[in-house]
């Protein structure tokens, strides 16, 4: 890819940017609009789940399959094609007549995703070449999607009150056209210079496992473990998995490299994204069915409530990708593990009459460390790789992420469906619940809340253990087996090691 100007740079950014923001924006206004969908579209607790995880878990399939598409094919091309499809995707979600129709528009929407996020992370790995200068353009990335979290469940919260949940899925159509036009005019075209071959076994191995996994665990509840349906998705998932590791292992060039795993500080970014979007997915999920149904709230007053949670979020994303540039990926780990994880403990010890000063405690904690967490998993998981693998290493990271919502997601849901708080989910959006359905649910949310408190001491464990010395010399070991180009900078690594 020919040098561009720092101005041109900066363009290229802000249309990438543009991609994040109306994926996450579509994530952040889904929620709020959940319980509004549930009683248009007569779901239960499980079809909401299937909104997001049919969503998250196409994209998380095929996020590897596009990375190396992009870097075989042209990423701007490919760039493209996932604007458009999603654009196109959100039309449909918001004709969508039945919550099955719902459910398979999502996962059109899903399709282009896929092209989106990854692709673009691979356009800025590869315009901004400059260590400490990428390290500040990922921290305005991870600002966008703090943006998006301040502005999606205001945004949402409007929609759903004055016009309808149908609504929401409008927005994205602007920002997608005018990203489809700038894209064409600005990005230039980049490839790998040795780009791997397509892995259609592979591929395939990956959407068994994920679905048959998350299908599992989501309607568990209603079939019950034993049942011969479940016992079959699981037994499908643990085969795939091991059939998945063996068959990559042999080939040459597989979808997921396990050459990438020789590198502690990739594999501990790989878990982190995991732990830190499943804190994500069930503290979204969670508290949209908590504020409308157990506290009463309407759409609008539910999403105001998200906001210091997203405010937090949007001053620490800039502030983590400064504090990568300049000290390591290991201060703004360490912090977000321990906000999280406080975040959940004092979910945890939530009543339905717990004071608004706690509640807003609880939602500034989590802002706080999701905030931080995400500039230090993208650039650990590129940084040190070579530029001719920056798709592929930048599509795990954010494959990690998808998988780590759709998991928390369904294991958050399955937690409250198992714990019997129908009573609550029965509710009607705006009114507030029976004191004996808001204390079910409550009942029903604690150990999930815990789960949330566990994954934020995994993000805290893994900053701690894989940003040491030691960790930078397995990136360099990683680095070499793959021998095809340069690093795409350990500046951010080098300074963690001397921290």
């Amino acid at each position: 890819m020919p040098e561009l100007s720092p101005r041109r740079r900066m363009l290229v950014l802000a249309i990438c940017c543009m991609s994040l923001l109306i994926v996450s924006l579509d994530n952040t206004v889904l929620n709020v609009a959940l319980p509004s969908m549930r009683t248009d579209l007569n779901a239960s607790v499980s079809g909401m789940q299937w909104t997001i995880d049919a969503y998250t878990l196409v994209l998380a399939a095929l996020l590897m399959l596009a990375g190396s598409t992009a870097d075989r094919l042209g990423r701007k091309r490919v760039f493209q094609a996932g604007l458009v499809i999603f654009t196109l995707g959100s039309a449909l979600c918001s004709l969508a007549p039945s919550l099955g129709a719902l459910v398979g528009f999502r996962m059109v929407q899903a399709i282009g995703g896929s092209m989106l996020n990854p692709v673009a992370m691979s356009i800025i790995t590869n315009t901004f070449t400059e260590p400490r200068e990428r390290a500040r353009a990922i921290g305005v990335w991870g600002g966008v999607v703090g943006i998006s979290m301040a502005a999606g469940p205001i945004v949402g919260g409007v929609l759903v009150e004055s016009v309808g949940w149908r609504s929401i899925f409008w927005i994205n159509l602007p920002v997608g056209l005018a990203a489809v036009a700038l894209t064409a005019r600005f990005v230039p075209e980049s490839r790998a210079p040795k780009p791997r071959r397509p892995d259609p076994i592979g591929q395939l191995l990956v959407i068994a496992v994920l679905g048959s996994l998350t299908y599992a665990i989501i309607e568990a509840p209603g079939h019950g473990w034993g049942s011969p349906l479940i016992s079959v998705c699981t037994a499908v998932a643990v085969v795939g998995l091991v059939a998945l590791i063996r068959y990559e292992r042999r080939r040459p060039e597989p979808l997921i490299d396990v050459r990438f795993f020789h590198s502690a500080p990739f594999s501990g970014a790989t878990v982190i994204a995991v732990s830190a979007f499943a804190a994500l997915g069930g503290f979204l999920f969670m508290n949209t069915l908590y504020l409308q149904d157990v506290r009463g709230l309407d759409a609008l007053h539910a999403g105001l409530w998200m906001l210091p949670m997203a405010f937090m979020c949007f001053i620490c994303a800039p502030l983590s990708g400064r504090l990568v540039g300049h000290g390591g990926p290991r201060l703004p780990l360490l912090l977000a593990g321990v906000t999280i994880g406080a975040s959940g403990v004092l979910f945890a010890v939530f009543d339905a009459q717990s004071s608004n000063v706690l509640l807003l405690t609880g939602f500034v904690l989590f802002g706080i460390g999701f905030g931080l967490v995400n500039a230090p998993i993208t650039n650990t998981a590129v940084s040190g790789m070579p530029r001719s693998q920056a798709g592929v290493a930048s599509a795990v990271a954010s494959t990690s992420r998808q998988v780590g919502q759709s998991l928390g997601v369904a294991v958050i849901g399955a937690v409250l469906a198992a714990g019997a708080a129908a009573g609550a989910a029965g509710a009607v959006p705006g009114h507030k619940a029976s004191a004996a359905a808001a204390a079910a649910f409550v009942d029903a949310a604690r150990p999930a809340w815990w789960i949330i408190a566990g994954c934020g001491a995994v993000i805290l464990l893994l900053g701690a253990l894989t940003t040491g010395r030691w960790a930078l010399a397995t990136t360099r070991h990683a680095a070499a087996l793959f021998g095809d180009g340069g690093p795409t900078g350990q500046t951010s690594a080098n300074s963690s090691a001397r921290a």
